[in-house]
């Protein structure tokens, strides 16, 4: 674990909980920047091309977008391959498309208005709560997901909690011995969840709150705190990485001018030259003032490319 992995990141990121669980569970050092809940970003938006979305890694002038790719990246660097989404048995993927579609949003919206108000409030102030909520409403106006609200949303809480509880039944992890990818992605929504609410998690679920305290208990590993200037060094000090080899047919893209954006929701795109597609990811190279070349990794799935 020789390389520097950057995660910016901000202490409420729910995604970002779920890598720095990781880096826990791995016992991993890394370095922290913290950014702002919305953008303007200036601590990565340099470095990503105004990607929306937050977590974002950077092990040198490479900056990876989504926690797919950067699971991935910390799944190699830790020689664990629990972590890696590509190496998921079935029913671990199951759990992770649950935990990360309907159950995410439902986290959030099974919480009545008024207390989700009160924990912003608390936490951001009324001049942050104003801005937060301004632009989590501008992000979800173009999504092409409807989360569901209220009773609905709770519905879908309620009938999670009930299949982890039985998939916890004799057992501390959900589909192994030890903690995987498949016990992070199920952690996130729910820790979204109480953060929120303010409330425990309903004590009828005794194995899910064992579980939970257990994956809580983990940590994030050894952190330093950088200033956004000091990744700014990394990436000017650095080259890209040598490219993956692009597998299957030859995709007429390759070396050309795209976006790419995610397909569901904060669809906002980076653009730069097409220089590398494997089954899973696709790399865009940044030509940049400050830093010289980068390259921006995505997944394939969720996102869309586009000359």
């Amino acid at each position: 674990m020789t390389e520097t992995l950057i995660l910016h990141h901000y202490e409420l990121s729910p995604y970002a909980e779920k890598i720095r669980l990781m880096f826990g569970h791995k016992q991993m050092r890394w370095q922290s920047v913290l950014s702002p809940e919305q953008p303007p970003r200036p601590n990565v938006d340099p470095l990503s091309g105004g990607y929306r979305r937050i977590p974002i890694a950077q092990i040198g002038a490479d900056i990876f977008c989504d926690t797919f790719v950067i699971a991935q990246e910390v799944a190699n660097l830790a020689s664990a391959p629990e972590l890696d989404p590509e190496r998921v048995n079935a029913d671990a993927a199951a759990i992770i498309d649950q935990a990360e579609g309907d159950v995410f949003f439902a986290a959030i919206g099974s919480v009545s208005p008024a207390t989700l108000l009160g924990t912003l409030l608390r936490r951001m102030g009324l001049f942050g709560t104003l801005k937060f909520a301004r632009d989590r409403a501008g992000m979800m106006r173009d999504a092409t997901v409807k989360p569901k609200q209220g009773a609905a949303a709770r519905g879908v809480m309620q009938a999670f909690l009930v299949e982890l509880e039985q998939r916890l039944s004799g057992r501390d992890f959900l589909v192994d011995d030890n903690p995987s990818l498949a016990d992070f992605s199920a952690f996130h929504p729910l820790w979204l969840n109480v953060s929120s609410s303010r409330r425990p998690l309903d004590p009828r679920f005794a194995h899910v709150v064992r579980w939970y305290d257990r994956i809580a208990a983990i940590g994030h590993g050894q952190r330093e705190e950088w200033a956004p200037e000091r990744a700014f060094e990394v990436a000017k000090a650095a080259k890209p990485r040598p490219l993956p080899v692009s597998t299957g047919e030859p995709d007429a893209r390759i070396g050309k001018r795209v976006s790419v954006a995610p397909s569901d929701y904060g669809t906002v795109s980076v653009s730069g030259t097409l220089v590398a597609l494997t089954p899973t990811r696709c790399i865009v190279e940044r030509e940049t003032e400050p830093f010289g070349p980068l390259h921006v990794h995505f997944p394939r799935r969720g996102f869309v490319i586009e000359i």
